[in-house]
């Protein structure tokens, strides 16, 4: 897996290119802990190219999103496919993040 990083002002919006699972998903986890980490980890994960996610992406998804809870931020999700959208909705994680449906408004919400 691919995944694309960019700095939009002081956000980052990270953009994994293909599936997310269990197999595929080691460089899209080192990546976002890394921003994690950082001194600003203001965080948008751009899901337009995530065709699927599987039960351990989400487990990475919960546990990013907890961590950031723990310094009062959120954690970002934007331009969800309709089938990522299906699988929050249907594991009832969709309320665990804030989720936008394009990248510039999640970017804008951190203002």
């Amino acid at each position: 897996m691919n995944v694309r990083q960019e700095k939009v002002g002081t956000v980052n919006v990270v953009t994994p290119l293909g599936p997310l699972t269990d197999e595929d998903g080691a460089e899209f986890v080192e990546v976002l802990q890394a921003h994690l980490e950082s001194a600003n980890p203001h965080v948008v994960l751009n899901m337009d190219e995530v065709s699927y996610l599987d039960s351990h992406a989400l487990e990475v998804l919960l546990g990013a999103a907890r961590e950031l809870r723990n310094n009062s931020l959120p954690l970002k999700l934007a331009k969800l496919t309709p089938t990522c959208r299906e699988i929050f909705d249907l594991t009832e994680l969709t309320g665990e993040f804030e989720v936008f449906d394009d990248v510039e408004d999640a970017v804008r919400s951190f203002l």
